[in-house]
């Protein structure tokens, strides 16, 4: 598939970027556990995990989701740092696609503070135009605002031009809502129906294959 030079990426975080689901999985187990809740398994949280906690705790945990949302983040604060993994490529892929001109951001569904926080920890800050995340816009992903808010300030719109990058469906969503255009970053290409009517537009299995496809040698 021929696609356009994009204007600006931006980028979903955990999954994409980075690679925190063993300390997500243990403050939802920890939190499952302390309201009395039966724990998800590793791949059901890799499955389920998609919205904020602003937007996914309510249906999961009724009148105790602010309870539930202050034992999560307890337990998470206290070593995400720690076991903060960069994706395989992804600091490469972001220098190279940085110096070559291109705007990046960031839209997340983790807490904006946390995820400026793992930023900083990785050396990668000064590579973004902005980082969204959860609570930083009146929505969280895959409404269009944290969208608007990442191009704030940087001359462009929501539109084709950008791309947004992610590994899920509510990344696709997400970018489907805001006229973006839809790339899925993951290994696995998608299944036939797996992303409903926001279908990727184009599919790379890696960090360093979606660097050469914008960077020249």
């Amino acid at each position: 598939m021929t696609l356009d030079q994009p204007r600006a990426l931006l980028f979903d975080w955990d999954n994409t970027l980075v690679d925190t689901w063993q300390v997500i999985h243990h403050a939802l187990s920890v939190t499952f556990d302390t309201l009395g809740h039966a724990p998800w398994s590793l791949e059901e949280t890799r499955q389920r995990v998609r919205a904020s906690a602003r937007d996914s705790f309510p249906a999961l945990f009724g009148q105790r989701a602010e309870e539930a949302m202050a034992i999560f983040y307890k337990t998470f604060e206290a070593d995400h740092l720690d076991r903060l993994r960069e994706r395989s490529g992804a600091g490469d892929m972001l220098s190279k696609l940085a110096e070559s001109g291109y705007l990046l951001g960031v839209v997340s569904n983790k807490k904006g503070y946390l995820l400026r926080r793992e930023a900083d920890h990785l050396g990668w800050t000064g590579l973004f135009h902005r980082l969204v995340g959860a609570n930083d816009a009146v929505q969280d992903k895959p409404a269009v605002e944290p969208v608007e808010l990442a191009l704030a300030g940087s001359g462009l719109g929501r539109g084709p031009g950008i791309w947004f990058v992610g590994d899920t469906d509510i990344d696709m969503l997400c970018a489907v809502n805001a006229e973006c255009l839809p790339i899925l970053l993951r290994p696995e290409p998608p299944d036939a129906g797996e992303f409903g009517d926001a279908v990727p537009r184009h599919h790379v299995e890696s960090c360093a294959d979606l660097a050469n496809l914008l960077v020249s040698s």
